[in-house]
């Protein structure tokens, strides 16, 4: 064989998969081909090189000692480029990003799935801040901002990210020794919990009141129980059994999935409110700041998951 031309190229694309499959069929399947097409480059990249890729055994393929050997450096040439690629493309995403941030979605979100963003861009330095709601977003202050879609944003242009959802949540051991919570009017046995910076704008009891009115219950007084003036705080004193807590959906999964706040009312309201990414109107034409952006609708995504 004289050479590697093209056709040897994509032919030996398709014997990596297949190498690493050990059938046709599951080849076909991964490449989005026939399974006659898969037999036939593989015979033909056998014939071009002269010699045999695999034995082929009625349910099952078996590299030959020569296919071994190849399969070992055509993978090993496939994990060089891929690194390689990244490494260039990482070039493009290094230098400062600054990300602002309501301080409970940064906290409770975005916190543990930073990790993930290191590693997909390495050399990107990342400026985080956290600010409350009633800090109004100016637009040279942040390159993406996270927040709940209450707010005005003159100039700016906005991306949602994720519907926000509210339900009572309270410590397992509240429950023991009192009256039952099967019903919404079992909690005037209860004391409650209120997050005074619910949202932008929010009375003291907003969250309670909102969330009775949304399920039919208008006559419950709210008007006790304790305040606090950060999420943080409400569900710290919902796990130390002080009262019930209305919690939001992305914000406590890691908190019911551990059991130390159960949710004893299956009512999950949605407020109307997304948490919405926040830009100037050409950020995006930046690669670092469209990376950041994309990467925060993936994780999005990621753990979106079906309506209460």
């Amino acid at each position: 064989m004289s050479g590697l031309n093209t056709i040897t190229f994509a032919g030996l694309h398709v014997f990596e998969v297949a190498a690493e499959e050990l059938s046709f069929t599951r080849t076909a399947t991964r490449l989005n081909v026939t399974t006659g097409a898969i037999s036939q480059q593989i015979k033909q990249l056998e014939e071009r090189l002269g010699f045999k890729l695999f034995l082929r055994h009625t349910r099952r393929l078996e590299l030959t000692p020569e296919g071994a050997r190849l399969a070992a450096t055509v993978q090993s040439a496939y994990r060089d480029v891929s690194t390689e690629v990244q490494r260039l493309s990482h070039g493009l995403m290094s230098g400062e990003l600054r990300l602002r941030s309501v301080p409970s979605f940064l906290s409770k979100w975005l916190m543990p799935r930073l990790p993930r963003l290191k590693a997909r861009f390495p050399d990107l330095s990342l400026h985080l801040r956290a600010e409350d709601s009633d800090h109004p977003l100016k637009e040279h202050d942040f390159d993406l901002a996270l927040d709940l879609n209450d707010g005005n944003y003159p100039g700016m242009r906005t991306t949602e990210l994720l519907e926000e959802k509210i339900f009572p949540v309270c410590a397992p051991s509240l429950l023991r020794g009192r009256p039952s919570l099967h019903h919404i009017k079992h909690l005037n046995h209860y004391p409650l919990l209120h997050d005074v910076t619910a949202w932008r704008g929010s009375g003291r009891y907003a969250e309670w009141e909102f969330y009775l009115k949304a399920v039919g219950e208008v006559g419950l007084g709210v008007a006790r129980g304790y305040t606090f003036n950060r999420n943080s705080l409400t569900m710290a004193a919902a796990i130390a059994g002080m009262g019930i807590a209305i919690a939001r959906r992305t914000l406590i999964s890691d908190e019911l999935a551990s059991g130390a706040l159960i949710a004893p009312l299956r009512h999950a309201i949605p407020t109307g409110k997304r948490y919405v990414i926040v830009h100037s109107a050409g950020a995006l034409d930046d690669p670092r700041i469209r990376a950041v952006h994309d990467w925060l609708l993936e994780e999005a995504q990621r753990d979106s998951s079906p309506d209460d």
